[in-house]
C-alpha cells in the first residue's frame, strides 16, 4: 500500500532530510512532498489528499496550529506537530484543535519514522468513525451534518466548530477563552463576549435541545447528555 505523507517545515535541511529518509527506510512505500510553509501547505491540502502530515508549528507565515485547525474544517488526516515548544500548554493547545502526537525537536529520525509507521497503520486498518454524538445532538464531522432529534439543521460554520468542540469535550467545563484560542486563533483579539454570542446563536439553533449546553457561571461552558 502506497501512504502520501505532506512535511510541512520551513527549514530545507530538516525538510529534506526528513523526506530522504522516510523513502529510503519506506523502499517506495511513502510518497513525500513538501511544503515551505503554511500558505503552501494549505494549499497543498486543498488540492491533494495525503494519509499523514507532519507540521512544524513555527512557520514563517501561517504558523501551525492555523494550519492545523483550517485542516479540521475538512480533513480528518493524522497530524504529528513537530516542535521545540515543550511546555504543557502548548500539547494541550495542540490536542485541543486537533493534532494527534507530538514530535519534539531536535528529534530522532528514526522515532518520527516508526511514529508515522505506527499512525499510518492504525488508521489504514481501521475505518475512523466520523460521528459525534451527545444526547439527541448528532454531528458527521467528515460532511459537517448535524442532527436534532432526527431533524437536520443547517449551522454557520463559528457555531458549527463550537458545537464540534463542546461535544468532543463533552461533560467537561470549557473556559471562554479556550473557546476562543481553538475556535478564532490566539492571535484573535477581540472580547470573549463573542463566545456567549454565538452560544446563544447556537442554542436557538438547537431549539428545545439547546439546553444540553450548560453555562457554568465564571468559568465558561460544557455540553451534556
Amino acid at each position: 500500500m502506497n501512504f502520501r505523507v505532506l512535511i510541512v517545515e520551513d527549514d530545507p535541511v530538516i525538510s529534506s532530510m526528513t523526506k530522504d529518509y522516510f523513502v529510503s527506510k519506506s523502499s517506495g512505500e511513502m510518497t513525500v512532498e513538501t511544503a515551505a510553509g503554511g500558505t503552501e501547505a494549505v494549499e497543498k491540502l486543498n488540492d491533494e489528499s495525503f494519509d499523514l502530515v507532519l507540521l512544524d508549528v513555527m512557520l514563517p507565515d501561517i504558523d501551525g496550529f492555523s494550519v492545523c485547525r483550517i485542516l479540521r474544517q475538512k480533513s480528518s488526516v493524522p497530524v504529528i506537530f513537530i516542535t521545540a515548544r515543550t511546555r504543557e500548554e502548548d500539547r494541550l493547545f495542540g490536542y485541543d484543535i486537533g493534532c494527534d502526537d507530538y514530535v519534539t525537536k531536535p528529534f530522532s529520525l528514526a522515532e518520527l519514522y516508526a511514529k508515522s509507521r505506527a499512525m499510518l497503520k492504525r488508521v489504514s486498518g481501521n475505518v475512523v468513525n466520523s460521528e459525534l454524538i451527545c444526547g439527541n445532538i448528532k454531528i458527521d464531522t467528515q460532511s459537517h451534518q448535524v442532527t436534532v432529534s432526527g431533524t437536520n439543521i443547517d449551522l454557520p460554520l463559528k457555531e458549527f466548530e463550537i458545537l464540534r468542540y463542546l461535544i468532543r469535550n463533552k461533560n467537561q467545563v470549557i473556559g471562554r477563552d479556550m473557546i476562543l484560542d481553538v475556535i478564532w486563533g490566539r492571535d484573535y483579539f477581540g472580547r470573549d463576549r463573542v463566545v456567549d454570542n454565538h452560544i446563544r446563536k447556537l442554542r436557538n439553533a438547537l431549539g428545545t435541545d439547546g439546553k444540553q449546553i450548560k453555562t457554568v457561571i465564571g468559568k465558561g461552558y460544557k455540553i451534556t447528555e
